[in-house]
């Protein structure tokens, strides 16, 4: 059985692994990932992000510095932070529909940095949620969530 600062450290270490073998699409590809380049620094994107989530009155729920736990591992991890968020009269509607929806709701949008200094947000694709959960009854509501996270991934994608 692994203890917790093992299983902490094979968690990271994944996640280092998913990040350093990245291609970075405009739009989701097969794996329902939508990655966009930001025009700010890791620091201000955050703050940009969760700044337009509060206008929107949206809830935050976690910001969760990936790079931090690694550090704490022993592991070197370029910048990686977790953002988690959500308005839960729309989220909490997929879960009605299925319940293992709950699997990727709340929102997750990932801020990282590219080893080429680049920053970049990384969340999953509405339409493929609604598909990996064979969610058809809630189209206006996938729409809906779609459009916000644009709106909110735009604050950072243009100055």
């Amino acid at each position: 059985m692994l203890k917790p600062r093992a299983y902490l450290a094979s968690a990271v270490a994944a996640v280092v692994v998913c990040l350093s073998s990245y291609s970075a699409p405009a739009s989701a590809g097969n794996d329902g990932v939508v990655r966009l380049k930001s025009v700010y620094p890791i620091g201000e994107t955050i703050s940009r992000l969760k700044n337009d989530i509060a206008v929107k009155g949206i809830v935050f729920f976690s910001e969760v510095d990936q790079s931090q736990l690694a550090a704490g591992a022993g592991i070197a991890l370029r910048p990686s932070v977790l953002l988690t968020f959500g308005n839960p009269p729309l989220g909490t509607q997929f879960i009605t529909s299925n319940p293992n929806a709950g699997l990727d709701w709340p929102v997750r949008l990932l801020v990282f940095e590219s080893e080429k200094g680049e920053v970049w947000t990384a969340y999953t694709d509405f339409g493929w949620i609604a598909r990996r959960h064979g969610i058809k009854n809630r189209e206006a509501q996938f729409k809906m969530a779609s459009e916000v996270i644009a709106s909110i991934t735009s604050s950072v994608t243009r100055k």
